[in-house]
């Protein structure tokens, strides 16, 4: 009942670590069971090599692969006995290849020292079947092995599986097939062999920054807190408050205090966004020594507390110090994910989904098993910091997070700690459900700021083209295309982010607690920053002349009509504005059709927000087109004309800016100079 493995070449002693286990939903959620437990059978999609090259033929294929396989099959939350075991109904076959239980043999094969594991399988019920299989790189199936119960009693099956075939990708997972009754799946557990001195498990400090979401916060805490099997691996919970409405004042604190208990510690300080709640967090966990890891978790996330069990495991048996990151799920639509792992592209210096992965993939439309793609290993630049663990030791080597307040602060450290020969994984079966990026606005408002600058700064720290690349020409381009769609707020905001950056990387720290108030404070000044809830707080809607032959405009455009528009509409912003559309908006535009060429063809609309809570007025206004194109076009010379001295003053300071006195100083206001009072 084994499959062959390769020679041991050590022969130190060893002993027997788990891996991974069986789990179930921790609250019988019915949404999120197609990531446990699959009744549906495997269809898989096309191979790309045989889908070929024509653009047509991808497009469809790629449209296929989104469609829904289900077949109707249903599963009833009472069919979880527990959080490790699963009742499989008379008659019934499931598969256990799903996010959460499948094990990602190629993760382990790429980065781990294991070269072995074995799968043990117990279950109960006459007549069962319990089938392995694995899959490759390219995704095709294969069976390994199956046996039988011979009686209705407790029987355990072990599988010793090789990871040697695995070096591009593939995962191993099992089916139970139930006969004339039920068959109780009562666990399944992965182990492996590792040397005696990997034995023991690293242990974590969580490092939470929150800001004025008392509620999510103090659910998330108790989430990680009562969780026993859990408990061995918590060093401490560090919560940064930057807030004003206190975590501690949540009605739920009082319970997720009573089930952390000690390992609890509320840290208060001002508002240093993102990076300053982070910073502070590795700061306290350097300093107290005493954890492995240190994990950054967001706020406003539901977790699965067994995801850093799984971190940590696999973490403290990689060849060298890693970063394990987790995924991130839609809180809102939660089969579905948001990327299956993330890089810079190194020409745009901009971060993306890895090459050959499908943004918001829904799981419950298309199972693990029937998805080609899936199986591929995908191999990241960084990990967002939603869920991510950090080793103590890189912490120690590369310094904490640069002063960004928010935006590129996980990217930039990925990029940092793979430099420095420390590599990222984003690890399947370790995920966290969280608001995604869709449903927010920061490519408009305040947190344009930080896009623009703090991207910038990690281009010149790391990017190794020439002026980044394309990065000079790409973000002119879009302050003409903000400016076309009447965005004058954000294109004022972005202006003084890249000026900024051309001062250089010694006011980083020093601005932190400071700039987002002056952001906020600049852009106000412009109508389409003042956001408005009630939808009679603007004028009614008309036109001089109605559209032209009543087309509403949604229409998407071809790429021909996109190069036309890019030509005409800024000539067009140079005309006068027609009279009425001073007094009354020419247009209701809702957020999903606000892109730049449909903005343009109006002298003022009422836009609504991502977020769906309100809406701004938009007014075109040729004198200050006139006056930002030139601001543009001035900065992006002197961007391109500066870079190699910027780059050159960035990376000499990175050290300084990222070491723990540097940030010392900068919590001080709330240490009184010594980081670890509270």
């Amino acid at each position: 009942m084994s499959q062959t493995a390769s020679a041991t070449v050590s022969e130190a002693p060893t002993v027997r670590r788990l891996l991974q286990r069986q789990v179930m939903p921790t609250d019988r959620d019915v949404d999120v069971l197609p990531l446990y437990v699959d009744p549906e059978p495997a269809v898989l999609d096309a191979d790309k090599y045989e889908v070929g090259s024509n653009r047509n033929a991808r497009e469809l294929n790629a449209a296929t692969m989104r469609q829904g396989t289900k077949t109707g099959v249903s599963i009833h939350p009472d069919q979880i006995e527990s959080r490790t075991s699963f009742r499989v109904a008379s008659g019934d076959r499931l598969s256990f290849g799903t996010y959460f239980n499948a094990f990602p043999a190629s993760y382990w094969r790429r980065w781990t020292i294991v070269d072995q594991v074995r799968l043990e399988v117990t279950v109960s019920g006459a007549g069962a079947s319990v089938i392995v299989y694995k899959s490759m790189a390219r995704g095709n199936n294969q069976r390994v092995e199956s046996v039988e119960t011979v009686g209705g009693g407790s029987e355990t099956f072990t599988f010793d599986l090789s990871l040697k075939p695995f070096i591009d990708g593939g995962w191993y997972w099992y089916d139970v097939v139930a006969s004339d009754g039920d068959v109780l799946v009562e666990s399944a557990e992965w182990y492996a062999d590792v040397p005696a001195d990997r034995a023991e498990h690293g242990t974590l400090d969580i490092c939470i920054t929150t800001m004025n979401r008392p509620d999510f916060c103090a659910k998330l805490l108790a989430q990680i807190g009562e969780r026993p099997t859990l408990a061995p691996y918590l060093d401490t919970v560090f919560v940064m408050e930057q807030g004003t409405q206190k975590v501690v004042d949540s009605e739920s604190y009082p319970y997720a205090e009573k089930v952390l208990g000690d390992k609890l510690r509320i840290i208060e300080q001002g508002n240093l966004g993102g990076s300053g709640g982070y910073a502070r967090g590795q700061l306290e966990s350097v300093r107290k020594g005493t954890a492995t890891y240190a994990v950054m978790l967001d706020d406003d996330v539901v977790c699965e507390p067994e995801g850093f069990i799984r971190a940590v495991t696999f973490g403290d048996l990689c060849r060298r110090p890693t970063i394990v990151g987790g995924h991130m799920f839609n809180l809102y639509a939660r089969t579905r994910m948001h990327s299956f792992g993330e890089i810079v592209q190194p020409w745009r210096f901009w971060w993306q989904s890895a090459p050959g992965v499908f943004n918001d993939w829904d799981f419950s439309a298309r199972n693990l098993r029937s998805t080609r793609w899936l199986h591929q290993r995908v191999d990241v630049d960084f990990n967002g910091w939603f869920m991510c663990t950090i080793p103590r030791v890189v912490l120690e080597e590369i310094g904490l997070s640069l002063p960004l307040f928010l935006k590129w602060d996980d990217s930039e450290y990925g990029l940092r700690a793979k430099a420095a020969g420390y590599p990222t994984v984003t690890f399947p079966g370790a995920a966290v459900w969280h608001v995604p990026w869709t449903d927010k606005n920061d490519a408009l408002d305040w947190q344009a700021y930080f896009h623009v600058r703090n991207r910038f700064v990690a281009a010149l720290l790391h990017s190794q083209y020439d002026n980044g690349g394309r990065m000079v020409r790409e973000s002119r381009n879009h302050q003409v295309a903000h400016l076309v769609a009447m965005q004058y707020s954000t294109v004022e905001i972005r202006h003084q982010a890249l000026l900024d950056v051309l001062s250089g990387p010694q006011h980083l720290h020093e601005v932190l607690p400071t700039k987002l108030a002056e952001v906020n404070a600049h852009r106000k000044q412009f109508s389409d920053a003042r956001l408005e809830a009630d939808p009679d707080a603007f004028p009614a809607v008309r036109r001089t002349k109605p559209p032209r032959k009543g087309r509403d405009g949604t229409e998407v455009p071809t790429r021909k009509q996109l190069l036309v528009n890019a030509a005409l509409q800024p000539l067009r912003q140079l005309k006068p504005p027609r009279p009425l559309s001073r007094e009354h908006p020419e247009a209701e535009i809702r957020a999903m059709d606000a892109k730049w060429y449909r903005l343009g063809r109006y002298d003022s609309a009422v836009v609504s927000m991502n977020d769906g809570t309100s809406a701004a007025l938009y007014q075109r206004d040729p004198a200050k087109f006139r006056e930002l194109v030139k601001a543009t076009v001035e900065v992006h010379e002197r961007l391109r004309r500066e870079w190699p001295r910027l780059a050159a003053e960035y990376r000499a300071a990175l050290g300084d800016i990222t070491s723990p006195e540097t940030w010392d100083r900068t919590f001080a206001p709330w240490t009184g100079g010594t980081a670890g009072d509270d």
